[in-house]
Formats: C-alpha cells, sequence, structure tokens
C-alpha cells in the first residue's frame, strides 16, 4: 500500500473523515500557534503529524483507491473570448481549424457574408448561433444552417438551395471568416445584434420582417428577434 505523508496525508484523512478532533483548532489557537516560539511549534507540529499517522492506519486500501479514482482538481475558469470587429485583429490571429461545425458556419459566413465588413460577418455568426440556443430551431450549426435544404429557396440560407455549387473561389476570405467562426464557436460574445435570429439584406422587404422587431442595421443587412408568442 502506498504511504501518505505530510499534509496529502492530512487531507486524505480528512476527506475519508478519519481526522481525529485535535485537528479541529480555533481561529485563537491558530493564531497562537503562529506566534508560538519555534520549538513548541515544532513539537505541536510533532503531534499533529503523529495523530495523522494514527488515524490514517486505520484506512484500508480500498477506500484510499476510491478516493483517489474519483479526486478531480477544480478547472481554472475560461477566460472570456476578447475579439475586435477590425481586419487588423483577424489578421493577427493564426489560421482556424474545426470540426463540422466549424465547416458550416465557415461556409455560412463565407457565402452569406463575405462582402459584409468584419462587423457584419460577426454579426451573421450571432444570428446562426442564437438559432441553435432557440428551441425553434436545430439544435446544431449544420442543422441550422442546411434546414429546409432540398427545396429550391425554400431554406433558410439561400445559398444552400439555389441549385448553385458550393465552391470556394476566395481562399483569403474563407480564411478570415474561419477564424471568425472559430472565435464564436469558442464563446466570443454575442453583443451586436440583441439576440437577433433573423436578417436580410436592405433591398428587400420580405413580409414577415413586418411582424418582428428590428434590433441592428449593420452594413446592408437588417437584424431582428421573433415576435414573442
Amino acid at each position: 500500500m502506498k504511504v501518505f505523508t505530510g499534509l496529502k496525508a492530512f487531507a486524505l484523512a480528512a476527506t475519508l473523515g478519519v481526522v481525529a478532533e485535535p485537528y479541529a483548532v480555533s481561529a485563537s489557537e491558530t493564531l497562537s500557534m503562529s506566534n508560538a516560539p519555534m520549538g513548541e511549534l515544532t513539537a505541536e507540529l510533532s503531534v499533529l503529524f503523529a495523530q495523522e499517522r494514527e488515524a490514517m492506519t486505520g484506512v484500508s486500501a480500498d477506500a484510499v483507491a476510491v478516493v483517489l479514482a474519483n479526486y478531480r482538481p477544480k478547472a481554472k475558469p475560461t477566460p472570456p473570448v476578447k475579439v475586435e470587429y477590425s481586419q487588423p485583429f483577424l489578421a493577427q490571429l493564426p489560421k482556424a481549424t474545426g470540426g463540422e461545425a466549424w465547416e458550416c458556419l465557415s461556409e455560412a459566413l463565407y457565402f452569406e457574408a463575405r462582402g459584409e465588413s468584419v462587423k457584419g460577418q460577426f454579426a451573421v455568426a450571432e444570428v446562426i448561433l442564437n438559432r441553435v440556443s432557440s428551441p425553434a430551431f436545430p439544435d446544431t450549426v449544420c442543422g441550422v444552417v442546411n434546414q429546409g435544404t432540398g427545396k429550391k429557396y425554400q431554406c433558410q440560407f439561400t445559398y444552400t438551395c439555389d441549385g448553385h455549387a458550393e465552391e470556394i473561389h476566395e481562399p483569403k476570405a474563407y480564411t478570415r471568416v474561419g477564424k471568425i467562426a472559430r472565435l464564436m464557436l469558442d464563446g466570443a460574445p454575442r453583443r451586436l445584434t440583441e439576440g437577433a435570429t433573423h436578417y436580410h439584406t436592405t433591398a428587400v422587404n420580405p413580409r414577415w420582417a413586418r411582424k418582428f422587431p428590428r434590433t441592428a442595421q449593420i452594413g446592408v443587412h437588417f437584424f431582428y428577434k421573433m415576435p414573442r408568442a
């Protein structure tokens, strides 16, 4: 059996519930110990560790194994993803990669918004991810992007059902939107469209837009929320 000593053993003993009563030290006792002469402090620590060893001798190897198997260190909080809506900011980022969700979002941004400003491209990404978060739409990026595909001009994103092959002819533009897709999937804030789930260009006036609250205009796109039931 592995022998645990020192503070690790004390922590393990506490977890297993075998720490003896003398370990319950009050604040005043702790303060007193911190100001005690070194000789007295050493003696008290010796007693403490002796009690610790005695307590640990009653712990079975199986009990120790269970505690160690279930121990998980606390994860450090993930720092927020910071973004700037500018070309220089994107240019200094490494080329992005990802799985299926990243590919679907990158393609959607390329075909739907590659001619827009950086802010406009982020805004379209927000709409797609807001739909993923909404119970009214599919719960995956690819499900949202391809919703309705198969019926010409009856899909949610025109490029998926316009009868034209989706071919990437502007690799630089695709690299740029790929970085935006990566940032958004990694948790970049959605603060541009106020929760919008729909958008259209300023060149059209769809019937549904009359009933949807408009939340923003960015570039040549108007953004809308779904009306409350």
